[in-house]
């Protein structure tokens, strides 16, 4: 059984107010491309299809072209999609039933019900069945009546954990759960977790959830965080976004994960690399050697110039080289040195403040500095 592990489209996103659509459909195509050599037997999208809970008719548009690119490059395929924390869940579970028929599983909503069951999905092969887990993005709160507690306190984990208790997951067949939720390894702490900056992190994270609650899964496909990692385990996975949706993700591979299970026990995972269209860049030096650098990839552009720049003229001319600039951030050479003893009580002199502070100041910047200490005190001589 061969599966394509994706997550976290975050279609419609905007990185720094700059529109990614074009960079999007670009990787969908390479998935598309992909899924017609490799020919899946499911895809599986482990939520946040969108960016935004009400997406725009563009980004729906969109995802509908690639869930048709899909669907023509891999027509035996099982697609099989649950919605994020970014997703409207309802508009996610929309048409649901229709779409199965189709071989197409929007799965938006998690069990509502005490009657209500994680949607499975079991497809067959030369080994025998395999059992897909479709869990969508869960608050506790949306699940209170299923796992049969009305404590408003229930943390994510304890939900998560009676959620999957109340299947009854065979343990001599295949599974595999797709779910949106924070994971983090049985013995590590959620701090320690790398974020990316295009995630929003829960304050406190109170969302995370143990992954050794994800034990009774052959493979857990996982979405929610940004980079591709292991949670613990080889076969429990987030694959990360498919672009480059931030700084902090700035030369990062992305790619499809693509998962084979063989018989029970045996499961062999790689990783098929995705070409963006354009990177994630930033770069750091003066104005002359950023303006060497010009490209058309998505560039922060950190300057180092200790003199003062022209500002408009600055801007226009990174502008031109840099047509996706994202941002301009201005350094100084120069650092405040804050080791003096500044006690309320010590007699600081004026010269040997200001120095401190700008520091390494040429012998002309120490006479300017000097004499506007003197025409200072000439006007006020307390």
């Amino acid at each position: 059984m061969k599966f394509f592990h994706l997550s976290d489209l975050h279609i419609g996103l905007k990185l720094y107010n700059r529109d990614l659509s074009e960079d999007q459909a670009h990787i969908f195509d390479q998935i598309a491309e992909a899924a017609a050599a490799e020919r899946p037997d499911a895809i599986l999208i482990a939520g946040d299809i969108y960016d935004k809970s009400v997406p725009s008719a563009e980004a729906m548009a969109l995802f509908d072209r690639f869930i048709m690119q899909l669907t023509a490059a891999a027509p035996g395929a099982e697609i099989m999609c649950v919605s994020g924390n970014h997703d409207s869940a309802l508009r996610v579970n929309v048409y649901r039933d229709l779409l199965a028929r189709q071989h197409v599983r929007m799965i938006g909503l998690p069990p509502a019900n005490p009657g209500d069951h994680i949607e499975r999905v079991t497809l067959e092969d030369a080994y025998g069945p395999v059992d897909f887990y479709l869990l969508p993005f869960v608050k506790p709160s949306t699940v209170r009546a299923v796992v049969g507690d009305d404590d408003a306190a229930m943390s994510y984990d304890e939900c998560l954990r009676r959620l999957i208790a109340r299947e009854a997951i065979d343990a001599a067949r295949r599974s595999v759960l797709v779910s949106h939720q924070f994971y983090i390894p049985a013995n590590a702490d959620a701090d320690s977790v790398e974020r990316m900056d295009s995630e929003i992190p829960t304050v406190g994270n109170v969302d995370a959830v143990r992954a050794d609650v994800l034990d009774a899964f052959d493979y857990a496909a996982l979405g929610h965080i940004h980079k591709p990692m292991r949670v613990g385990r080889d076969t429990a996975r987030y694959c990360g976004t498919p672009l480059q949706y931030s700084l902090s993700e700035r030369g990062q591979q992305k790619g499809i994960v693509v998962v084979e299970l063989r018989e029970k026990g045996r499961i062999d995972i790689r990783a098929l690399p995705l070409r963006p269209l354009r990177q994630v860049r930033q770069i750091r030096g003066s104005l002359r050697e950023a303006l060497d650098q010009g490209c058309d990839d998505y560039v922060s552009v950190a300057l180092t110039d200790a003199v003062d720049l022209d500002v408009l003229d600055m801007r226009d001319r990174l502008n031109a080289a840099f047509p996706r600039l994202l941002e301009i951030r201005r350094e100084t050479l120069r650092g405040a040195d804050y080791s003096m003893d500044c006690a309320p009580e010590a007699e600081l002199d004026p010269f040997a403040l200001c120095g401190a502070f700008l520091n390494d100041l040429d012998e002309d910047e120490q006479a300017l500095l000097q004499d506007v200490i003197n025409a200072v005190r000439e006007v006020n001589p307390a």
